[in-house]
């Protein structure tokens, strides 16, 4: 078995592990090794082997290329090996799965079978059957392989692909597919073997689902009468996508917010002042708040003849701050947002504008709440959002928002998931970088307590949450409200959602009066009504996908679709 023969790496592991303010015992409780052994490896006196490399390099959140990689097997410098969002567990979990991936990218490549197997040291034969599924990898294997075919370890296990499997599932549980047949299992091996194929299949729902709508729109237009409730925000799906993509974290907007930041803190006055000083100061835009005239309201306007950009005086100081903000990053970072704009294939010029704006919100959260001392001021306070909405002089939402941007690999944060819906259960924001199953042409399962936020309304509700598949996270909740901030207009309320992965628990303050250990207050969520197989649910609307059920007016079960 090949090791890495440099022992002096033990010495960065004990760095890095004392930087995060880990005990050594208990990283060797979560490596499942001795401490004494663990003291071994940080004292140079034992070699470590590919598998608890892997290990650690996730327990740490640090990247193989962080430690020394002079001996580790062909492992091309060229192509790091990201593992900050990789677990080994998830390698072991998926090892069979794997084998199709492999196969895909290989062929990209255009690499041939026997060629790559010469390259890793295997026969052709047994290649096949890593290919085919039939055989287990191990650590070091699958370093090699992911070397030769110049990806990440992560390509081939990222969740990701669970939320592309969650999007075509979704997408095939319309009744159009019903004869089909279609089962879960065969919808994990599309997504394993042709990632390709089923995102295009994602693209043609998007496009079915946009002319749909397009239609029932002019139908209604010409007859006067609405015919069908349904308003699919197409262009915001692709925000979604764009988001992900990205991992919701832009580097060079990041840097750019920091210099405006720097500038902005040798402003003594109010940081709405501040930013209203250095629009005028820097880039001659002269801010006004504004009563809009009666019946024509606005939240802002920007003027760029006169350069004036107006701003509603009914929007709270959070909102003006954040408008001014991205004002900021309107004029100042064209060149950055066009960067990350052209990097990505929009379907259309509409979907890409509204990506623009989320940028320039992104950029205008991130002038007043800067990667670096909100990061620390996250880790010190537990993601306690409501302390970080005082600190930095935000809203709810806009620190909700922030904490999923932290995915620096240097100083990375804890991989949230973000929605944001309103009473009638549309989900207008989401992301997904905690691995959870977010819905794409529906609504998501009732039981999230996302939706029962409604019912105490401004308070923080946190539960454990348990999905089909066994996984574990942590969920909050909590309703804000938008609108005109004047007396007798009527305001909508949304509920925002934020949650992780259980092992991330003991960083995440709202875990604080949780059990995440007691199987018995775990709530048992899905995805949504069509693709749960949940059957135990009362509040199951529609049958489960790829089961049968017979109506049996004689019996019920929990709900009309279950009689056993």
């Amino acid at each position: 078995m090949n090791t890495v023969s440099d022992i002096s790496i033990g010495g960065k592991i004990k760095e890095y592990r004392q930087k995060l303010g880990l005990q050594a015992k208990k990283l060797a409780d979560l490596l499942e090794i001795s401490p004494a052994y663990m003291n071994l490896i940080e004292n140079g006196k034992r070699r470590v082997d590919g598998e608890l490399l892997l290990k650690i390099c996730q327990e740490l959140r640090i990247e193989i290329s962080d430690l020394k990689r002079n001996n580790i097997s062909n492992l091309d410098n060229s192509k790091k090996a990201i593992l900050k969002k990789t677990n080994i567990n998830n390698v072991k979990k998926y090892n069979l799965k794997i084998g199709p991936k492999i196969k895909a990218f290989r062929r990209q490549l255009g690499i041939q079978a026997n060629k790559l197997a010469d390259q890793i040291g295997i026969s052709a034969s047994y290649l096949n059957l890593i290919e085919s599924g039939k055989r287990n990898i191990d650590s070091n294997l699958i370093i090699k392989i992911c070397s030769e075919l110049k990806i990440n370890v992560s390509d081939l296990t990222n969740k990701v692909d669970l939320n592309l499997e969650s999007n075509i599932s979704e997408l095939l549980s319309d009744e159009i597919f019903e004869d089909l047949d279609i089962l879960g299992p065969e919808v994990k091996d599309l997504v394993a073997s042709n990632p390709k194929i089923a995102k295009a299949l994602i693209k043609l729902g998007d496009n079915f689902k946009q002319k749909d709508h397009d239609i029932v729109n002019r139908v209604e237009n010409i007859s006067g009468k609405i015919i069908d409730s349904r308003r699919a925000a197409f262009p915001g799906e692709v925000i979604a996508d764009f988001l992900q993509d990205n991992k919701n974290y832009f580097p060079k907007l990041e840097d750019f917010a920091n210099n405006i930041f720097e500038k902005l803190k040798q402003n003594n006055r109010t940081r709405y002042v501040a930013l209203c000083d250095f629009l005028k100061n820097d880039y001659g835009i002269k801010v006004k708040d504004i009563i809009p005239d009666p019946g024509k309201p606005f939240s802002k306007i920007y003027n760029k003849k006169t350069k004036e950009l107006f701003l509603s005086d009914y929007l709270s100081l959070e909102t003006k701050k954040l408008y001014a903000a991205a004002q900021i990053a309107q004029i100042g970072a064209k060149e950055e947002i066009n960067y990350y704009l052209s990097n990505f294939k929009f379907p259309s010029h509409e979907a890409k504008e509204l990506s623009r704006v989320a940028l320039l919100n992104y950029c205008g959260a991130a002038i007043l709440m800067p990667y670096g001392p909100f990061h620390k001021e996250c880790k010190e306070l537990k993601y306690d959002l409501e302390l970080l909405q005082n600190t930095f002089a935000t809203s709810f939402e806009q620190v909700a928002h922030r904490v999923t941007c932290l995915q620096d690999p240097k100083l990375p944060g804890i991989p949230f998931h973000f929605l944001r819906v309103d009473v009638a259960g549309n989900i207008s924001k989401r992301l997904s970088l905690s691995g959870i199953e977010i819905p794409r042409y529906g609504g998501a399962c009732p039981r999230w307590n996302v939706y029962s936020a409604f019912s105490r309304p401004g308070v923080i509700q946190a539960a454990v949450s348990r999905m089909t598949n066994g996984e574990k996270y942590v969920c909050i909740a909590r309703t804000v409200e938008k609108g005109v901030g004047r007396y007798g207009q009527k305001k909508s309320m949304l509920s925002i959602g934020l949650g992780c992965e259980a092992k991330y628990a003991k960083d995440f303050i709202y875990t604080e009066n949780l059990d995440i250990n007691d199987k018995k207050s775990e709530l048992p969520i899905g995805v949504s009504c069509r693709t749960c197989d949940r059957l135990d649910c009362s509040q199951r609307a529609f049958p489960p996908l790829h089961k049968k059920f017979d109506v049996n007016i004689n019996n019920r079960g929990v709900s009309v679709y279950v009689n056993e």
